[in-house]
């Protein structure tokens, strides 16, 4: 058998076996958060010895890093470099937080799970906090350019900020509403309170 072949079929087991920890990491992840899963609850998901963890990723820390990059390409979160986009030919206000809104609803729909267990971990973790850090710039990002033309004063920008933000838009699915009433409401609340931040 030729060693190139060896090398070959080598590297494609070392890869699955590293997919395979990934995998099993993630799916611990979902079901009881980051900060409660173990090497060892890994090692037994994933049917391998921790030695063999520890071999592919360095430390919980890398492997935890190492997931978030392929959470963060599952979620498609939004980011700042892309927010202009998002808005490309609607000129009004109204159009555009109409915009933010249903691109909200997508991206929170996307991620709720992971995000509310990130959330729970947040302080816990650095791995976590360095992750919604980044998803919250995202989307402040998206806000801000939302309301670029609208001459709105910065504390009323901050409001629609705090008022787009996962905790608040949780807050909005827990009314038991259906999405055709929970989308306008969204609006509403949101136009309602950049209008009150605006006021001296």
């Amino acid at each position: 058998m030729p060693r190139d072949y060896k090398m070959r079929k080598r590297a494609e087991a070392r890869d699955q076996t590293r997919e395979r920890i990934l995998q099993a990491t993630m799916q611990l992840h979902d079901e009881q958060g980051v900060a409660p899963t173990t090497m060892a609850d890994i090692a037994k998901r994933a049917g391998v010895g921790q030695a063999t963890v520890s071999r592919h990723f360095q430390s919980l820390s890398n492997l935890i890093q190492t997931c978030g990059m392929h959470v963060w390409v599952e979620m498609q979160p939004p980011v700042p470099d892309a927010a202009p986009a998002v808005f490309a030919g609607i000129e009004t206000t109204d159009g555009r937080l109409a915009k933010l809104v249903e691109e909200l609803d997508a991206f929170y729909g996307r991620g709720a799970l992971r995000l509310r267990l990130a959330s729970r971990d947040r302080d816990l973790l650095p791995e976590l906090n360095g992750f919604l850090t980044a998803v919250e710039a995202g989307v402040e990002a998206l806000v801000r350019e939302a309301l670029a033309n609208s001459g709105e004063p910065e504390p009323a920008i901050r409001m629609a900020i705090m008022l787009t933000s996962f905790p608040v838009w949780s807050g909005f699915n827990q009314l038991g509403l259906p999405a055709s009433k929970l989308a306008p409401l969204k609006l509403k609340v949101l136009e309602c309170g950049i209008k009150a931040a605006r006021q001296p």
